[in-house]
C-alpha cells in the first residue's frame, strides 16, 4: 500500500503541477494535454512520467531544448511524500483520503501564492464549502470545525486591522484569511492557533533573512513574502505532530 500511495502521489503531483501553472493564468486544466510552456509542443506520454522523465531527459524539453522548471519533479515528489505520510498517519482510512486531498490543495496554493502573491477563492472558500460534509470522516468534531472556520477568519482578520491602524501600511490580504478559515474546517480551532503560532514563528526565522537580503538600494525593506506557504505549513505540521508538539511544549512549561 506503502508503494501504491507513493506512485500515485507521483501522478497526483503531476497533474497538482499542471493546476499550479494553468489556474493563475486563466487556462483550463483539461484541455489541451501537457505541453511545453516554453515551446507549445504537446508532451508525450513516454516524456510525461512523473519525475522519472524528467531525469531522462535531463531536465531540458525534448523538442527546444529549453530547461524544465525543478519545481515540477519537486512538486511530485512532494505529493508523493504527502501520500506516503499520511498513509502511515491515518492508515487505509476514509480520514487519509480526506487529508490528502486537502494536502494537495495547500501543496498547489503555496507555489501559487510563492509566483502571483495571490490564493485563488476556489481553493480556500471552496474548500470550506466541501470540508465541511467532510469533517465527518475526521478526527474533529463539527463544533471545534465550526470554531476553527470562525477563528480563523476572525483572527486574521483582527491582525489585518489592527497592522494597518498601528501602521497606516496594508500587511497580510484578504487570501490569508480565507485559507486560515479553511485550515480551521479541517483542524479544529485547536489547529488554528497552532498553525498562526507556527507560521509566525517559521516565517519569522526564514522571512527575516529573506527580507535582510532584498533590502532596497535606499536601505528600506521592500521584500514582499507571501504568509500562505507559511500557513499550509504550519496546518500540516499540526496534523502529523500536533498533539505531541502542544504536549512537549507545556510539559516543557512545566
Amino acid at each position: 500500500m506503502v508503494f501504491l500511495a507513493a506512485v500515485l502521489g507521483l501522478f497526483i503531483g503531476s497533474f497538482l503541477n499542471v493546476c499550479i501553472y494553468r489556474i493563475p493564468r486563466g487556462e483550463s486544466i483539461i484541455w489541451p494535454g501537457s505541453r511545453c510552456t516554453k515551446c507549445g509542443t504537446p508532451v508525450k506520454a513516454r516524456d510525461n512520467i512523473p519525475v522519472i522523465s524528467y531525469l531522462v531527459l535531463g531536465g531540458k524539453c525534448r523538442f527546444c531544448a529549453e530547461p524544465i522548471a525543478v519545481r515540477y519533479p519537486v512538486v511530485e515528489l512532494l505529493s508523493a511524500l504527502l501520500a506516503v505520510s499520511l498513509l502511515y498517519r491515518f492508515g487505509p482510512t476514509p480520514a487519509f483520503a480526506v487529508y490528502y486531498a486537502w494536502a494537495c490543495v495547500l501543496l498547489v496554493i503555496t507555489f501559487i501564492d510563492l509566483d502571483f502573491q495571490v490564493i485563488p477563492d476556489r481553493f480556500s472558500l471552496g474548500g470550506i464549502v466541501v470540508g465541511l460534509p467532510l469533517v465527518y470522516f475526521l478526527p474533529v468534531t463539527y463544533r471545534d470545525a465550526l470554531m476553527g472556520l470562525v477563528l480563523g477568519g476572525g483572527m486574521l482578520m483582527a491582525i489585518i486591522y489592527g497592522y494597518y491602524f498601528l501602521t497606516k501600511k496594508e500587511g497580510m490580504g484578504g487570501g490569508d484569511v480565507k485559507l486560515l478559515a479553511m485550515i480551521g474546517v479541517f483542524t479544529g480551532w485547536q489547529g488554528v492557533l497552532f498553525t498562526v503560532f507556527a507560521s509566525s514563528l517559521i516565517g519569522t526565522l526564514i522571512g527575516l533573512p529573506w527580507v535582510l537580503l532584498k533590502k532596497g538600494p535606499e536601505g528600506t525593506l521592500k521584500a514582499a513574502i507571501p504568509f500562505g506557504p507559511f500557513l499550509a505549513l504550519g496546518a500540516l505540521i499540526y496534523v502529523f505532530w500536533g498533539q505531541l508538539l502542544i504536549g512537549w511544549y507545556f510539559g516543557f512549561l512545566g
